[in-house]
Order: C-alpha cells, then sequence, then structure tokens
C-alpha cells in the first residue's frame, strides 16, 4: 500500500519507481491499477453513496450554513486531468486548453467531499455534455435521484420550491439545475444571484483544488493506459472522502439569514418554469430574507 500511495502522492514516474523497488515498469503499472481498482471496489459504497432522501436534506443544511444558499443539494462541474497521449486516438482526448485529458465530472457538498462522480470522458468533449451523458446527469435530467420534494424557502410557508444543483454557464439548466444568468444587461437582482449561486459553485472547485494538493499525481501528465487512469482517479476520489470523513476540515462561522418575501409558485417543468424558478430564487436573496449583510458589496 506505501507504494501505491507513493505514487499518487508524489506523482513519481513509472521509472523512478521501477529503479526503487527494483520491479519491472508492466509490474508496476499493473499493481497500481489492481490496488486502486480494490480501493474503489472496497471503499466506495460507504465513503461516496449514492445519497438517499434524508443525506440530500443533510447536504443542503450544509450549504445554508456555509454558503447561505437554501434548498441546495451540490455544486456540479468538471476538471481535466491531464494525461500523456494514448497512442491511436487522434484528437479524442485533446481539449481545448490544448493538452490531451479525460474529464472528472462531479457532484461536489459544502463539505468539499464528492457526492457523484463520472470518470473517463474524452478531453475534448464539453462540460454539459459530460454531464449529461454520465450516470448522475441522467439521474438528474430524468428525476431518478431520491431528491427531497419541494419545501419553502427559510422564513416563508409558501410556495415550496425545488431543491437544486448549482453549476456554470456551460450547463444546461433544468427542474434539479441552475445557472448563472447572462452577463448582459443584468440588474441589481441577477448580479446578486450570480454572486450568491458563484458562492456555491466554488465548493466544487474548491473541492477539486484540495484533490489535486493532496494527490500530487495529478499536478503532471499521467503515463499509464487510459483504464488505468480512470482507476487512479477514483481511487484518489474514495481516499479523498474517506479523509475529510475522518478528520472534517473546520469552517468559518456563518451570518445567519432574516425573514422571507413571498415567492411566485410555478408547476411546468418546462424552459420558461425552470427560468422562472431561478427569478425566485434571485427575489428571495434580495428580499429583506433572503440577502446577506455583505453582497451589496461584492458586486
Amino acid at each position: 500500500m506505501f507504494f501505491l500511495f507513493r505514487f499518487l502522492a508524489t506523482g513519481e514516474s513509472l521509472t523512478s519507481l521501477h529503479y526503487q523497488f527494483r520491479l519491472g515498469i508492466s509490474t508496476v503499472s499493473g499493481i497500481i491499477k489492481d490496488t486502486c481498482h480494490a480501493l474503489w471496489e472496497q471503499l466506495h459504497e460507504e465513503f461516496i453513496p449514492l445519497p438517499n432522501r434524508q443525506q440530500w436534506i443533510e447536504i443542503s443544511k450544509k450549504f445554508v450554513e456555509v454558503c447561505q444558499f437554501p434548498n441546495c443539494l451540490g455544486a456540479v462541474d468538471g476538471k481535466h486531468i491531464r494525461i500523456i497521449k494514448p497512442q491511436g486516438t487522434g484528437s479524442e482526448f485533446f481539449n481545448y486548453k490544448k493538452y490531451f485529458s479525460i474529464i472528472l465530472m462531479a457532484i461536489a457538498d459544502a463539505q468539499y467531499r464528492f457526492v457523484a462522480i463520472d470518470v473517463g470522458a474524452y478531453g475534448r468533449s464539453n462540460d454539459s455534455m459530460v454531464f449529461k451523458n454520465s450516470d448522475m446527469g441522467r439521474r438528474v435530467y430524468n428525476r431518478q435521484f431520491d431528491f427531497p420534494p419541494p419545501q419553502p424557502l427559510p422564513g416563508t410557508d409558501a410556495p415550496p420550491m425545488p431543491f437544486v444543483l448549482v453549476g456554470d454557464e456551460a450547463f444546461q439548466m433544468c427542474g434539479n439545475l441552475i445557472k448563472p444568468y447572462s452577463s448582459r444587461g443584468l440588474n441589481q437582482s441577477k448580479r446578486i444571484f450570480n454572486y450568491r449561486l458563484t458562492r456555491a459553485r466554488r465548493m466544487v472547485e474548491c473541492t477539486f483544488g484540495i484533490l489535486v494538493a493532496k494527490w500530487r499525481i495529478f499536478t503532471k501528465p499521467i503515463q499509464l493506459k487510459i483504464e488505468t487512469v480512470d482507476e487512479v482517479v477514483k481511487a484518489c476520489v474514495v481516499l479523498h472522502n474517506y479523509l475529510l470523513i475522518k478528520e472534517p476540515l473546520n469552517f468559518q462561522d456563518i451570518p445567519e439569514d432574516s425573514q422571507l418575501a413571498s415567492l411566485e409558485n410555478f408547476g411546468m417543468r418546462t424552459n420558461v418554469a425552470v427560468s422562472r424558478m431561478r427569478d425566485s430564487f434571485a427575489e428571495y436573496f434580495s428580499s429583506n430574507a433572503g440577502r446577506v449583510t455583505w453582497q451589496d458589496q461584492m458586486i
């Protein structure tokens, strides 16, 4: 196990490990793949399980505490994992940042833990399509996650608002996923909404940052077969959650929200209805109930 942790934590080359441990390079690669696969199989059901309704509710409570964003179940984004170009793959893995990669797509909570992941999409794909084609994306768009039913935002008794994931401009909105307004022609309410959403969405970016800081294998191109890279990424993700669950990070005190104004009801799940839902969140964040004291100075 020390052999694997050294590889993940330092990003040493296979050649370096070959000389240090007196093992053939193909043997080193095989040990890495098999051990990473075993770690994922043994740990993922405990440390990155498919959340049930009560667990989603606990996640949403933490988003209120840390980010002051109610009814939020997670932040979604993708990260490019740099790799050495696989032979015979053409430009499939060549991304817009001009290097070869696979994509780690993830939903993160407000404690910098991974809630769900998808690994292995071609680097040339965009985040929105990767998310749509992933198992977790299909669960979101087809409403197959055990999300809690809509409930009123803090300080109001009606109407109920759905629980949502937050993403950036690349994602397509639906009844359980919202993104910022376009930067053109924003009024004060929409600018505040974008700021508040960005505060929640940064949780997934910070999660990726912690992952890379802990496992230095991600700081340089990974020179392994694609299927082995997938196993390495999944092992690092489950170890990331394992460490944070065993030793949680400390959070600063968060100011409390005040009272809430009434919100408009909506029932249809069309694009218009989703836009109205986002508008309702924007109105809430600018109301006496939903605003935080510092938001006007941050936009």
